[in-house]
């Protein structure tokens, strides 16, 4: 399994462990929710969901509506297929969150990984996040000694596209140095003591150490002003 497909597998189970969902609402929730998925095709689509059944971490079902399959028929279309997580696919979705190797803090892995954060236990989240801080600190001073190096021979141009890389990766640095410390506060918060709200929560998909000045980055986002990490789907509608 190559890692682009690896990743639409998880995001796939990822989502229809929050509901069924038919194709068509599959590819706008990846595409809308998921924007490292904007420009894959149902040609991508299919043939993941294929898998997924013939693992059995999905099953089919067909449409919930009577009309919309005997309007089909007539038309002499297939009615809708419905695709739903099993239970071994939810087995399967919860061994993938768990995970927090170095896969997980690639541009193309965390992006994904964090658009399911709310379903991520804490401990878990805490890894994946200074795992990643760690990898673009490493990615910063390799910038930062290539560009000590080059500088003199580099036209002003090319010299400001390499700062502004440098740039967009202090900044990610900066955004998850906030998260950690959220993430840090809310586990210190629930140690507090029983009885404390955050101490009657469970640690399976609490949200409450995100930043509040960063909601929009649990839908998968990425800090303002980052140009986001590369688009995983560029080669897949070919």
């Amino acid at each position: 399994m190559s890692r682009r497909s690896g990743i639409l597998e998880f995001a796939v189970l990822g989502l229809l462990r929050e509901s069924p969902m038919h194709g068509y609402e599959l590819r706008k929730r990846l595409n809308t929710s998921l924007g490292i998925f904007r420009a894959f095709s149902y040609g991508t689509l299919y043939p993941c969901l294929k898998t997924l059944v013939a693992n059995g971490w999905l099953i089919e079902e067909p449409g919930s509506a009577p009309e919309d399959a005997l309007a089909a028929s007539l038309a002499g279309r297939r009615a809708k297929i419905v695709y739903r997580l099993t239970a071994e696919g939810k087995e399967h979705f919860e061994e993938l969150l768990s995970h927090t190797g170095p896969d997980a803090w690639e541009d193309e892995h965390f992006a994904a990984r964090f658009a399911f954060f709310g379903q991520t236990e804490r401990e878990v989240r805490m890894r994946v996040l200074e795992g990643r801080r760690s990898r673009l600190e490493e990615r910063r001073e390799k910038m930062r000694a290539s560009l000590a190096r080059t500088r003199e021979r580099l036209d002003d141009y090319t010299l400001e596209l390499q700062r502004h890389g440098m740039e967009s990766v202090e900044r990610e640095v900066r955004w998850l140095n906030e998260l950690i410390e959220s993430e840090r506060a809310g586990r210190d918060q629930r140690r507090s003591g029983p009885g404390s709200p955050a101490d009657q929560e469970g640690t399976s998909g609490e949200a409450d150490g995100l930043p509040r000045h960063r909601d929009a980055a649990s839908s998968g986002g990425t800090p303002p002003g980052h140009p986001g990490p590369p688009d995983p789907s560029a080669d897949t509608t070919k």
